[in-house]
C-alpha cells in the first residue's frame, strides 16, 4: 500500500512539472523562406554645399558707361571678394554700348551692363534677361523694372555745374528755360542724347518741364540755339569742360558734380522740375558667363559695395536700409512728373527729333 502511494505521488509531482513548463511562451514561427525583407526608406538627397568665393571661376565682361574712378573701385572690389574670376571693362558710352548689345545679340560678347540711366535700358529689354537679384527686398518697386529685367543701382538727380571764376553765383540758372539765356550762348557744356543716356535724361527732363510736349519741344529748339553748334560727344566730357574753364556751365549728373566738392571754383545747383532716374544694371541676353554676371549684379547692389561707392565717390545708394552720406535727400528737391514709360518707349523717335533740330 504504500509503494502504491508513493508512485501516485510521483506521478502527482510529474503532472505539476508539465502544468508548468506550459506557461512558458511558444518559440516564434520562423518566416516563410518566400518572404521578402522589409524595404529601406530611400536616403534623403544631399543639399548642394554653398560655393565659396573663391569656388566661382571663369570669366566676366562688364560693359559701362560709368566714370571710370567709381568703376574702378566697384570692379576692384569684385575682384578681390571672388579672386578667381577674370574681369574684363569695356567702357564707353550708354548709347554705344546698347546699340553693341544689339549688334552682338546673336553672338553676346558682354555679360552684363552696368549703368546708364534705366530709361534708356527699358527702351532695350529684348536684349536683356530677367534677374531678380539677391537684393531685391531692399529695392523700391520704382527702381526696378515690371519684368525684372534691369535694376536700379543708383537714383541719379540732374544738376547744372558751374565755374564761379565765369559767371557769377547770381547769374546762375536754376530752370531750364534759364538754359536759354542768350548771356549762355556757345558756354554750354552738353553732350549728345543720341550717345549718352544721361543726356537724354536731361533731354526728357527738358521736355517734361513743360505743360504739354509741344512746348518741350519749343524749349528745346531755343536750347539747341543757346548751344551755338557746340554738342559734345561724351557726357563725361561736360564737367571737365567746366572744370577746366572751356565752358562757363554744364548740364550734368550729381554724381560728376560731387567730385568736385573741395573745388572752390566749382559750384551746382539742382534745378526746378529736377528728375531722379536711377542708373541701372542689367543682364545681357544669351551671355557666355551668366552665373558671374548674376553675382557680379547681386555685388553691385550689396550693403558692402553700395556704401563704398556712396562714401569714395559720392554715388547715391539705391538700397532702402542706406541713408546717403553727403548728398540731401531726394524729398528736399524739386522733382518734376517725369513720364519714365514714354521716354522709354519713345526713345527712338525723341533722338530722331533732337538729330532733325540739330542739323537742321
Amino acid at each position: 500500500m504504500k509503494k502504491y502511494l508513493a508512485l501516485l505521488l510521483a506521478l502527482a509531482m510529474v503532472f505539476a512539472l508539465c502544468a508548468c513548463g506550459g506557461s512558458t511562451a511558444p518559440a516564434e514561427t520562423p518566416a516563410p523562406e518566400s518572404a521578402a525583407p522589409a524595404e529601406e526608406a530611400p536616403a534623403e538627397p544631399d543639399e548642394p554645399a554653398e560655393k565659396a568665393p573663391e569656388d566661382y571661376t571663369g570669366n566676366l565682361v562688364v560693359y559701362s558707361p560709368h566714370d571710370a574712378d567709381p568703376l574702378n573701385a566697384g570692379v576692384e572690389m569684385f575682384r578681390q571678394a571672388y579672386p578667381n574670376i577674370n574681369v574684363e571693362v569695356i567702357a564707353a558710352g550708354t548709347g554705344e554700348l546698347c546699340q553693341r548689345v544689339v549688334a552682338e545679340s546673336a553672338n553676346p560678347q558682354g555679360d552684363v551692363l552696368w549703368g546708364g540711366g534705366a530709361d534708356t535700358l527699358a527702351a532695350y529689354t529684348d536684349y536683356f534677361a530677367p534677374y531678380v537679384c539677391a537684393n531685391d527686398d531692399v529695392i523700391d518697386e520704382a527702381y526696378k523694372d515690371a519684368n525684372d529685367l534691369w535694376i536700379g543701382e543708383s537714383p541719379l538727380p540732374m544738376v547744372f555745374i558751374y565755374n564761379k571764376t565765369l559767371i557769377d553765383e547770381a547769374d546762375v540758372p536754376t530752370t531750364w528755360e534759364g538754359l536759354c539765356d542768350e548771356s549762355l550762348k556757345g558756354k554750354i557744356a552738353y553732350a549728345s542724347p543720341a550717345k549718352s543716356g544721361s543726356a537724354y535724361t536731361q533731354l526728357c527732363t527738358m521736355l517734361f518741364s513743360q505743360p504739354t510736349l509741344d512746348e518741350g519741344w519749343a524749349l528745346v529748339e531755343k536750347f539747341i540755339a543757346n548751344l551755338d553748334g557746340k554738342i559734345q560727344d561724351s557726357s563725361g566730357n561736360c564737367h571737365k569742360l567746366v572744370a577746366s574753364g572751356e565752358y562757363v556751365l554744364g548740364v550734368t549728373i550729381e554724381k560728376s558734380a560731387v567730385l568736385y566738392n573741395d573745388n572752390p571754383d566749382i559750384g551746382y545747383v539742382y534745378p526746378e522740375k529736377n528728375s531722379a532716374v536711377p542708373d541701372g544694371v542689367a543682364l545681357i541676353k544669351n551671355c557666355p558667363n551668366e552665373e558671374n554676371a548674376k553675382l557680379f549684379i547681386d555685388f553691385v547692389t550689396s550693403l558692402e559695395c553700395q556704401t563704398a561707392q556712396n562714401g569714395d565717390w559720392a554715388r547715391r545708394p539705391v538700397r532702402s536700409d542706406l541713408t546717403p552720406v553727403g548728398l540731401c535727400e531726394l524729398s528736399e528737391l524739386d522733382l518734376g512728373d517725369y513720364d519714365f514709360a514714354f521716354a522709354a518707349t519713345e526713345k527712338e523717335s525723341i533722338v530722331e527729333k533732337w538729330n532733325d533740330l540739330t542739323v537742321g
